[in-house]
């Protein structure tokens, strides 16, 4: 893999589902894997095979349709999830184990009343019998964001010896600020023995709404991985968000990474998420919101239809938004009213423009949005035609 090229991990099916009342049956989850893998994901972890038959099935019957993406199983390090995971990856061209465990200090003692030196050997147990079923074994350290550093660097160290190809380092609970989150990366890039054998992969969650700048901070500080969900949705406040990595990444040339996604996907992928799951998306979402790339200020509207880069840094049609969206309200201007007015069918002079937004004016403080029926309207009673 190109030093440049960043992994992109979905793990729409996994936990991005663990949203309460959100949950996919099978067909579901098929048809959005198929569009995963068109995407141009690298991973798709489609499940946590072992809690329940309809995810072992949902494992079995994604790893039979995708024909570029890896097929990622979730673990416990537990040899019951393991080995079951590693039955329904069996039809996968290129299976990915998922297995790990908690290391702060707060799982350590309050989750496993165990020990730091016991954690490390559940660890390499669980990494050990995962590589005996597949080659590629990724290993989570779960809480991984309040964990001491250099016992953090022992687990990874440890691990890789063992034979995981991906180190997870999570912020589970989305408590690190990005400075934090980079410098955690940048310390195990340099104090892990074998750290080239392995990639580093970032799963950051958006508690304190962080988690696309932690994901950033980790990969220029030399994760190669980002691990996310569409429309960012996940367990709590939601996982990093696949769109808004991606367009970073592509918006910042000079960051030098790049992604095998094919953007002009992204829109409506995400509706198709958001429909099976039955989220609805804010509309003020990054990238895939309602209304990422519409304008209702009149200063705003003038600038766009002048010229769109001046209040827009992404060309629509690059996510798979056919154009900007001119939207009038009370707060539009002339320049706004002319060019809808004009989509509709009316060439309006400046003095005709000059009557109708006049109309136009009095008709908009009663509503919330004037739409194409209702300039007709507004055009009808202004009497500027016949």
């Amino acid at each position: 893999m190109s030093n440049t090229q960043i992994q992109i991990f979905d793990t729409t099916l996994r936990d991005g589902e663990q949203v309460p009342g959100c949950k996919l049956n099978t067909p579901q989850k098929v048809i959005i894997a198929k569009q995963l893998d068109l995407l141009g994901v690298d991973i798709i972890e489609a499940g946590f095979p072992v809690s329940s038959p309809g995810d072992f099935k949902s494992v079995e019957e994604i790893s039979k349709i995708v024909k570029n993406a890896t097929v990622c199983g979730l673990t416990r390090s537990v040899e019951n999830d393991i080995k079951v995971a590693a039955e329904a990856l069996k039809y996968a061209r290129k299976p990915r184990i998922h297995t790990g465990i908690g290391t702060s200090d707060s799982h350590i003692i309050h989750k496993f009343k165990s020990n730091k030196d016991a954690i490390i050997e559940r660890a390499v147990r669980a990494v050990s019998y995962a590589k005996s079923f597949v080659e590629d074994v990724e290993f989570y350290a779960e809480d991984a964001g309040r964990t001491d550093n250099e016992y953090l660097a022992r687990v990874c160290e440890a691990v890789i010896k063992a034979g995981a190809t991906v180190l997870n380092i999570p912020d589970t609970t989305g408590y690190c600020l990005p400075h934090e989150y980079g410098a955690k990366i940048k310390y195990l890039k340099e104090n892990v023995k074998g750290i080239d054998k392995a990639i580093i992969s970032c799963h950051c969650h958006n508690d304190l709404g962080l988690a696309t700048a932690n994901s950033i901070e980790g990969i220029i500080n030399g994760a190669r991985q980002i691990e996310c969900t569409i429309n960012g949705i996940g367990e709590r406040a939601g996982n990093t968000a696949l769109e808004e990595v991606v367009m970073i990444m592509k918006q910042h040339p000079y960051l030098n990474l790049d992604t095998n996604i094919d953007t002009k996907m992204l829109f409506g992928i995400s509706q198709l998420v958001s429909e099976s799951m039955g989220i609805y998306t804010q509309p003020n979402k990054a990238i895939v919101g309602a209304n990422a790339f519409a304008h209702s200020s009149g200063i705003h509207q003038d600038g766009v239809i002048k010229n769109r880069e001046t209040y827009e840094i992404i060309d629509p049609k690059d996510v798979g938004v056919n154009e900007s969206a001119i939207v009038l309200t009370a707060r539009s201007g002339r320049a706004a009213l002319a060019y809808r007015a004009k989509k509709v069918g009316y060439e309006l002079t400046k003095l005709e423009l000059d009557v109708v937004y006049a109309g136009f004016l009095k008709f908009a403080d009663n509503k919330k949005e004037v739409i194409d029926s209702d300039i007709h309207e507004i055009v009808k009673i202004s009497k500027i035609y016949n």
